[in-house]
């Protein structure tokens, strides 16, 4: 056990600090390429944070870890907005102008639903995650389009000014992206290894491991760049990371361990954590979207504290689970 734990928590700092060096090395090569600075950071930057969960529910699906796999991204997308938005909230309310973010919002909701409705047959089947692959193209295409058509939106401004600040000689930045990516697969493959071996010794699924601990752990990149660009007063960049996030998360992680093996899901999967994934996104839906009048919408401090406090209550319950079992397999 106690090998185990300090194999994920080796992979989990390897993991963080390899997915900033694969998006640094990323994002200067693309800029060298000649990529517009908004593709950038809705594709390069929006992949490389959603990297960490991309490898490591897919090592977990190949290894035959199906409730990891899944428990990560939905996870992963519950800390993104209940923890890592609900925390930026309560430090300084986040302020949403961006068209682009507003247009995300809905098709979170969307996206959201549809896999809920995935989850009713108890599998994530290969067409199911053909679908979600599917779209998830789909909806990249359309981010490619809008970037090379040069519609301006205050986020690609925000991206531009963090790249431009940090410019990388092209060797350098394809030293960081090969070496990025090759520490990400090592890396999640400890993590992966541990998570596992610790589930199994404390009797409990790989479910709730990876809705509490990897979530957690591969979400920190989330939050370092949503806490940096509020530091910044750029509030859609923080918002942005969280919906590109959580649209990577249910759309590519997803749909990839499901094209690698289809994946059974527990019950609780659909009635407990996505009900809980579901609710977060429609207040965050509800705060963001400006409903309470003309202008923009705002997650103030108070419904940033609520989204904390339901995390909180959320986490709690999953970790009462684990003590529960814990003492029974004792």
């Amino acid at each position: 056990m106690g090998l185990a734990i300090g194999a994920v928590i080796a992979g989990l700092i390897l993991l963080i600090w390899s997915a900033d060096r694969f998006v640094d090395g990323a994002s200067a090569t693309a800029r060298h390429a000649g990529m517009p600075t908004l593709l950038i950071g809705m594709l390069v930057i929006g992949f490389g944070t959603s990297a960490p969960e991309m490898v490591v529910s897919a090592l977990a699906s190949l290894d035959g870890n199906p409730g990891l796999a899944l428990g990560n991204a939905y996870g992963s997308n519950i800390t993104n907005i209940a923890l890592i938005l609900g925390l930026t909230a309560v430090i300084s309310p986040i302020a949403v102008h961006s068209t682009v973010l507003r247009r995300e919002l809905p098709v979170l909701a969307v996206i959201t639903l549809v896999s809920g409705y995935q989850l009713l047959d108890g599998q994530v089947s290969f067409r199911d995650a053909l679908v979600l692959l599917a779209v998830f193209v789909g909806l990249m295409g359309w981010s490619v389009y809008q970037g090379m058509s040069g519609k301006g939106d205050p986020l690609g401004g925000e991206v531009e000014a963090g790249q431009e600040a940090e410019p990388m000689p092209l060797g350098k930045a394809l030293f960081w992206l090969l070496l990025g990516l090759v520490l990400l697969v090592v890396s999640s493959r400890l993590l992966v290894w541990g998570a596992v071996t610790i589930a199994t010794s404390l009797g409990v699924s790989d479910l709730i491991i990876g809705l509490t601990v990897v979530a957690v752990g591969t979400s920190l990149p989330e939050l370092a760049s949503s806490l940096a660009a509020i530091r910044k007063n750029e509030h859609d960049l923080a918002l942005g990371n969280v919906l590109g996030s959580n649209l990577f998360n249910t759309l590519a992680v997803v749909g990839i361990a499901g094209a690698i093996t289809p994946v059974p899901t527990e019950p609780a999967l659909l009635y407990r954590d996505w009900v809980v994934m579901a609710v977060l996104t429609l207040a965050l839906f509800v705060f963001g979207y400006g409903f309470r009048g003309a202008g923009s919408g705002r997650i103030n401090r108070l419904e940033g504290g609520v989204l904390v406090a339901a995390y909180l209550g959320y986490t709690g319950y999953l970790i009462f689970t684990l003590v529960v079992a814990a003492g029974a397999a004792a």
